[in-house]
């Protein structure tokens, strides 16, 4: 273990703010790691700043002269993302003009940093881990056997073992990248933290526009570490930013914060009850709409079938007002008091409505497409998918 003075250097280098038991023990264990060859996977959720990691490793490398070059796996499309990383011949593909040098064979004596590794396609992989386990690569479009001495950090806010559990990772890849794990807390699991880096985020925003910073008063405080961040850092330091810049008082009071907040009640009660017995934790909005949409679908179809026991026979029966009142001589053998201008229609058999995830995820698509006018990267952003998986849904749903 290192010492602690070894632990607030770092932080004082990279601009860490906090000191959290959690986050002060990834940070010990960067530094561990950091003089061997073995192979790291960051884990921790959008915006936790998992991306610093990755650089603390390197520089306390004895690589840390060689390239250091960081790769976003999930902004890179599934038909070049194997010429980006391991690069490719003249002529092997349309618009391929001339050769072209990979990463890996860039960055040879240096580090390369897979973001949002759980992104990339199986075919991909399938070369990642040769890459991992002997140092060997082949361009695209050629055959010669290519050797690279690189160091592979990733990172992801995918659960992998869920995804090699879905087919959707390699196991033996998942096992060979995470030789030695880095969890990054999220920033609810900091609550000690947060107001530091408010203030951190309202002094550079101050220095960098010449104006006073932004103060928050106890109700502030209090909702600001109560609010649970699912944006986590980044999105703390893009809110304080926002404050900062539209609001004219300096003094932020709970109020004011709490119309920076989106969705807070949602944020802050997570659990919705079905029942006295049951209860579901849903950990995104969109779980939250489609449950809500499933408890629509019950109800009209509870409504349905409730209209159809009441009415015997499979008959649904209107009467006019006017011939209720009248009497009639011959009364319908099966209903007293009723006009023979009485209508009988039958009634349809009640059928049970669908309501598929694929469609309204579709929809959700389409909407945000429609939205920002074709813009892939904003649709993206928007759903919070990377726009790889924005990507492979549009192909899925033929919205090309």
């Amino acid at each position: 273990m290192l010492i602690k003075s070894d632990v607030q250097q770092i932080k004082q280098r990279y601009g860490i703010i906090g000191n959290s038991p959690a986050l002060n023990s990834a940070i010990d264990v960067a530094l561990q790691v950091a003089p061997t060859d073995l192979s790291v996977l960051v884990v921790g959720e959008s915006g936790v700043g998992k991306e610093i990691f990755p650089q603390i490793i390197h520089q306390n490398s004895p690589r840390k002269h060689g390239q250091y070059i960081a790769v976003n796996c999930g902004a890179i499309p599934d038909g070049t993302i194997d010429s980006e990383l391991f690069g490719h011949e003249k002529g092997s593909f349309t618009g391929a003009l001339s050769d072209r040098k990979g990463y890996f064979e860039v960055a040879d004596g240096g580090t390369v940093f897979l973001d949002e590794v759980g992104e990339l396609p199986i075919p991909t992989q399938a070369r990642l881990l040769r890459v991992l386990e002997t140092g060997e690569f082949i361009k695209v479009g050629s055959s010669k056997v290519l050797k690279t001495n690189v160091r592979i950090v990733a990172a992801t806010n995918v659960n992998l073992t869920q995804a090699v559990a879905a087919g959707k990772f390699r196991e033996d890849l998942y096992y060979r990248l995470s030789t030695v794990p880095i969890l990054v807390p999220p920033l609810r699991e900091r609550s000690n933290d947060i107001v530091s880096l408010f203030r951190k985020f309202a002094a550079d925003c101050a220095e960098k526009y010449r104006m006073p910073p932004i103060h928050l008063d106890d109700a502030a405080r209090q909702l600001l570490i109560s609010y649970r961040w699912p944006g986590n850092v980044r999105e703390l330091k893009n809110i304080t930013e926002r404050i900062s810049i539209i609001e004219e008082s300096r003094d932020i009071t709970a109020e004011i914060l709490r119309s920076y907040l989106p969705d807070i009640n949602v944020e802050k009660f997570p659990v919705l009850l079905k029942n006295e017995s049951e209860h579901k934790v849903f950990n995104n909005e969109r779980e939250i709409l489609y449950q809500v949409l499933f408890d629509m679908k019950n109800d009209v179809n509870e409504l349905k079938k409730l209209v159809h026991e009441i009415m015997s026979g499979n008959v649904q029966m209107s009467v006019d007002d006017d011939t209720c009142s009248k009497p009639h001589p011959h009364p319908h053998p099966h209903a007293h008091n009723i006009d023979s201008s009485t209508t009988i229609q039958e009634v349809e058999p009640v059928e049970e409505e669908t309501l598929s995830l694929e469609e309204v995820e579709k929809d959700m698509i389409r909407k945000a497409l429609e939205k920002h006018n074709g813009r892939r990267k904003n649709a993206a952003a928007d759903l919070k998918i990377s726009e790889r998986t924005l990507y492979r849904k549009i192909k899925e749903y033929n919205l090309e």
